[in-house]
């Protein structure tokens, strides 16, 4: 229809039940990482102007997940549920089992590249 039409769209489905969708979504996320990984600790990741307050999961062998954490609860009830432990990342860096799990990811994908040319 026109630009300035009086009918107004379906809006999308991002209201209440759709926050509460993602951060149950968030949820299931954070504890299925927890319970099928040894030695996870958490690292909160302030707000940015683009992106909302995060937290990054990093377990003993390095492997990570991050999500954004709209609500502190989520953190709070998976740090207390889990015994997790929770540290602020500006205060305390990325740990480095995290850069080492990367640089490993990233040289398997080369030769995994590299098999598939050669």
């Amino acid at each position: 229809m026109g630009l300035f039409s009086r009918r107004r769209r379906a809006a999308p489905a991002a209201g209440r039940n759709g926050r509460r969708q993602e951060i149950d979504e968030v949820r299931r996320h954070l504890a299925d990482f927890v319970a099928t990984r040894r030695g996870v600790e958490a690292f909160v990741e302030p707000p940015t102007t683009v992106t909302p307050p995060t937290v990054l999961l990093v377990a003993a062998t390095g492997e990570w997940t991050r999500r954004r954490v709209h609500d502190q609860e989520v953190l709070q009830e998976l740090a207390s549920r889990h015994a997790v432990p929770v540290y602020d990342v500006q205060l305390v860096g990325y740990p480095q089992r995290m850069r080492d799990w990367n640089e490993r990811a990233r040289r398997e994908a080369r030769r995994a590249r590299a098999a598939e040319d050669g």
